[in-house]
């Protein structure tokens, strides 16, 4: 560990190591306080605080993980994008249920979120998808995402294809890509806490509010 990592693990101890989570109750929104636990993990100068471990599963329970981004959060869910054909894309359209995991080691926490899985409007999706860099935007056609490749060359040329395609004019969305949105069931705080004595809190959806459960470490 760093001296700087030292120094923001040391300062944390007050934020959690020692005090812990509250007890929290139904009345208390699981998403703003996952919000205000994100805003603490930029505060702290984490890299890529939106890093999120993404699973998805096959109809037979084969399951696969792979680090992604989180790109918005709101009480409609955890939203993410990617390529629909890839190896996730056809996995959440097969058995369209996913897990998330969020580890903010500096400050000794994990976020896990599991929950249904949908696709984003059009409208939504390339809406995003101009926010992009316009080299992320070719990329995108460029990519045929988990397809078995030949070469990097062959990668290499199909994005100076579309870049000649598009040169000179807006890129369009393509039709195989935009955004997930995971709708949470389960959302669960863990915060390390000393001798190994974490906190563990559980909350369970339930109808159009949410059961909330202290666990064992």
């Amino acid at each position: 560990m760093s001296l700087l990592s030292t120094i923001r693990a040391l300062l944390t101890l007050g934020r959690g190591v020692t005090r812990g989570l509250p007890d929290l109750t139904p009345a208390d929104d699981p998403i703003a306080f996952f919000r205000r636990w994100f805003d603490e993990a930029k505060a702290a100068g984490i890299y890529l605080p939106e890093s999120m471990a993404v699973a998805t599963a096959t109809p037979s329970g084969a399951p696969a993980a792979r680090m992604m981004l989180l790109k918005g959060v709101d009480q409609r869910g955890f939203v993410f994008f990617t390529n629909y054909e890839s190896r996730k894309g056809a996995e959440l359209a097969a058995n369209p249920r996913a897990a998330l995991v969020f580890h903010w080691a500096v400050l000794e926490r994990q976020v896990r979120v599991e929950g249904t899985v949908e696709k984003l409007s059009p409208a939504e999706s390339e809406a995003y998808f101009r926010s992009r860099p316009r080299g992320s935007r070719l990329g995108a056609w460029a990519s045929r995402q988990s397809a078995p490749l030949a070469s990097r060359a062959e990668l290499d040329r199909r994005f100076r294809e579309f870049e000649a395609q598009f040169a000179g004019r807006e890129i369009p969305l393509p039709p195989f890509w935009g955004g997930f949105r995971l709708e949470p069931l389960v959302i669960e705080f863990w915060q390390g806490r000393l001798n190994r004595l974490h906190d563990r809190l559980r909350y369970t959806r339930q109808g159009g509010g949410w059961l909330v459960e202290r666990l064992y470490p």
